[in-house]
């Protein structure tokens, strides 16, 4: 008996979401291939908190930034990734890339590396740890309990703060 394509297209689409992840680890595990060096939450925090010169860049779409990022962070996002936006910034300087947990940000950070950046970190857990950790998001320039969840599935993740799809 065949089966009908959408239907094959559609096991096949949930196979790839991979169901099966239940933490953000998992789903680094399973996603990414390790390419950009990692910092965690802590670590950033650290850095943000002594002053440290860092750029922080949002590899997200746009309507996820304007609901809420990390404090001066620069959107660059991930389908249009735009390379004018980094074209000028320092190869030498720390850049911190984030998304929702780690994995779009992987990917910019691949193209950053391309691009002879040297000192290149992908947030682990992206803004949902940073917010799960209890570290502020902003939304122009204020304080805000808001996160953009992505979807369903991926919300999951965000534990903490006000989901926003």
């Amino acid at each position: 008996m065949r089966y009908p394509i959408k239907l094959f297209l559609s096991l096949s689409f949930f196979s790839f979401l991979g169901f099966s992840q239940n933490s953000i680890d998992e789903a680094i595990e399973k996603f990414n291939t390790g390419s950009i060096n990692y910092i965690s939450v802590e670590a950033l925090k650290d850095k943000l908190d002594a002053g440290q010169d860092l750029i922080l860049l949002d590899t997200r779409a746009k309507k996820e930034f304007r609901v809420s990022h990390l404090k001066n962070a620069i959107w660059v996002g991930y389908d249009n990734f735009d390379i004018k936006k980094v074209k000028q910034l320092d190869k030498n300087t720390e850049i911190v890339v984030y998304c929702s947990i780690g994995v779009r940000s992987e990917q910019i950070g691949e193209q950053l590396k391309a691009m002879g950046f040297k000192n290149i970190n992908n947030l682990y857990g992206g803004i949902f740890e940073w917010s799960n950790q209890g570290y502020p998001v902003y939304q122009k320039g204020n304080q805000t309990q808001k996160v953009h969840a992505y979807d369903k599935f991926w919300g999951k993740f965000l534990e903490r703060g006000q989901k926003i799809f």
